[in-house]
């Protein structure tokens, strides 16, 4: 069998955080495809390397339906990790703030590390935005006037004028999120018939909007019909469309962080809809 390897590479336990992810989403019945492990020892991951094919619109709408259900299999609270894990992941070459504790109330505001945030707003500002300032700030990707931008939008997030409900099928508090769903980690296998499969989780629960934001920040095959297959069978809450660009925020502070450039000033102007 051919076996694609991956290291920590400086990154203490970012391959048993990505195993870990990789059996959380496996478990979801009916769920989307994730690649095999075959393979895993300590700073190692071995995974079954794939043959790729060029998907059509009717393999674009079984994934949308598949991802739904994924996230229909839920976790016990915003921000929490993947069963195996424990503290902090990654994304990327980035930390993720993980949480251990079940939530608080709703508006009781930002939890300190380890404890969970109360409602989404809360979480998505603490966890998901302003831990990412700092760095994108000191690379020049994010000036001072973006920095209160994004400041000011972290309060009203926490104010919680911007949540929203979870998909039909999403029953609990979050949903099992892929958490890192750019393009490059959908990966059309041919198996018999093209199926997505999907590799490099940064595995969490969340807002299960935040997938398929992820998808459109740089594009996908039949984006369109993967977005209105899942709305089928679990449809969102009203008003999807204009919340896109909020749940693009975290993914692209991420890359500003990173990389610099024009993510920041693209977060910032994403930012600005949102005031």
């Amino acid at each position: 069998m051919d076996t694609f390897l991956k290291h920590d590479s400086g990154q203490a336990g970012a391959t048993r955080f990505e195993a870990a992810g990789l059996r959380w989403r496996a478990e979801a019945p009916g769920g989307a495809d994730v690649v095999t492990i075959v393979d895993e020892s300590p700073g190692r991951l071995g995974t079954r390397r794939l043959t790729e094919g060029a998907p059509g619109a009717a393999d674009a709408e079984a994934f949308g339906r598949a991802l739904a259900r994924t996230h229909a299999a839920g976790a016990p609270h915003l921000g929490c990790h993947p069963a195996g894990w424990s503290g902090d992941g990654f994304m990327g070459r980035a930390s993720l703030p993980l949480r251990d504790a079940a939530p608080p109330r709703p508006g009781a505001g930002w939890a300190p590390s380890g404890g969970a945030s109360g409602s989404w707003g809360d979480f998505y500002a603490a966890d998901r935005v302003l831990p990412y300032l700092p760095a994108a700030v000191a690379n020049g990707s994010v000036d001072r006037d973006g920095d209160r931008a994004l400041h000011a939008l972290a309060e009203r997030l926490t104010e919680g004028v911007l949540d929203h409900p979870q998909p039909a099928l999403v029953a609990g508090p979050a949903a099992r999120l892929h958490g890192d769903l750019w393009g490059g980690n959908v990966l059309w296998a041919v198996a018999g018939r093209v199926r997505c499969t999907l590799i490099d989780p940064a595995a969490h629960g969340g807002h299960a909007e935040s997938d398929l934001a992820q998808l459109a920040v740089f594009g996908a095959p039949h984006l369109e019909r993967i977005v209105a297959a899942y709305d089928e069978v679990s449809p969102f809450a009203p008003g999807r469309p204009e919340r896109v660009g909020l749940h693009q925020l975290h993914i692209l502070l991420v890359h500003a962080a990173l990389f610099g450039g024009g993510y920041g000033c693209r977060a910032v102007a994403v930012a600005a809809l949102y005031l």
